[in-house]
């Protein structure tokens, strides 16, 4: 998120409302272009809209499975990006490991876009930005996230300062978010920790949370069911946030431990909102990596 700065991340929000108020306007502007999209994790948002958005700006999408890659098993990571280099003139990647990014993007002169790696989700903290935005002005708001301080969250405080945002992070404290990732936010805005949800969330704009176990954590899954106990997004803590915050999750969600059904399903929740503007964020970001 780093890499795309204040200005950058402007541009593609203003750029992912551009596309989804008339997506028309760009159906051929990417016309001859071949972005590859590689998967590492299982995934259907990113699968989709990522696929989805490349098509429709006229570019060709190529699916690239780990399996068939051998990446970091059959192939080292570098030859691999120096071949795929000669293919394509754009590559997503959805990864474990971060360190797999900065390899392949070492190897290739094309970009190398971060579907998802162990330490950030860019992409997606700029579709939730977009759908903050299109309810209220982003600077001044305050963004309240609750649970494990993981690559969502990273994003989030990176995405969030970035845009003149507050940000709470309220988590147990063997889960705070990375002190280096919030160092780094700090320095475009405030960003506070609490050990407590409820004065993260009091008064916020939005309140925002993720699983408490993610894909590669199984082996810790009653362990954080235990930590998390307490951080439950339920309609008594929404009661702290703004009379008119929002309640937001990139999903899939797991009812009845991050958040209750009646949160997630409330006139307050603009997950599925979230959801699309996947398609129009991605689709923005390809336009200003690959536009002439």
């Amino acid at each position: 998120m780093a890499d795309v700065g204040a200005e950058g991340l402007a541009r593609l929000l203003e750029s992912a409302l551009d596309f989804k108020r008339d997506p028309g306007r760009y159906r051929s502007a990417l016309a001859g272009k071949t972005v590859g999209l590689f998967f590492q994790k299982p995934s259907l948002r990113t699968w989709v809209s990522s696929t989805a958005a490349t098509a429709l700006l006229g570019a060709h999408p190529v699916p690239i499975q780990q399996e068939v890659s051998g990446v970091g098993e059959r192939e080292d990571p570098a030859d691999v990006a120096r071949v795929l280099d000669r293919y394509l003139d754009a590559l997503g990647m959805r990864v474990f490991e971060h360190s797999l990014l900065e390899q392949m993007a070492d190897h290739m002169k094309a970009p190398v876009i971060n579907l998802l790696s162990d330490r950030e989700h860019p992409c997606q903290a700029v579709a939730d930005l977009m759908t903050i935005a299109e309810r209220r002005p982003l600077a001044g708001s305050v963004l309240a996230y609750v649970g494990d301080g993981n690559n969502v969250c990273h994003s989030l405080m990176l995405a969030g300062t970035m845009a003149g945002m507050r940000v709470r992070v309220g988590c147990p404290p063997g889960y705070r978010p990375d002190g280096s990732v919030v160092a780094r936010a700090r320095e475009w805005g405030e960003v506070s920790i609490f050990d407590d949800p409820a004065p993260a969330v009091r008064g916020a704009h939005a309140v925002y949370t993720d699983v408490w176990t993610s894909m590669g954590q199984e082996e810790e899954s009653q362990q954080r069911l235990a930590a998390f106990t307490d951080y439950t997004v339920d309609s008594g803590l929404m009661e702290l946030a703004d009379p008119e915050g929002v309640f937001m999750h990139c999903l899939p969600a797991h009812r009845g431990e991050e958040v209750t059904a009646e949160v997630l399903e409330s006139p307050r929740s603009v997950v599925f909102d979230q959801a699309e503007n996947r398609l129009h964020s991605f689709a923005a970001l390809l336009l200003n990596l690959l536009s002439a």
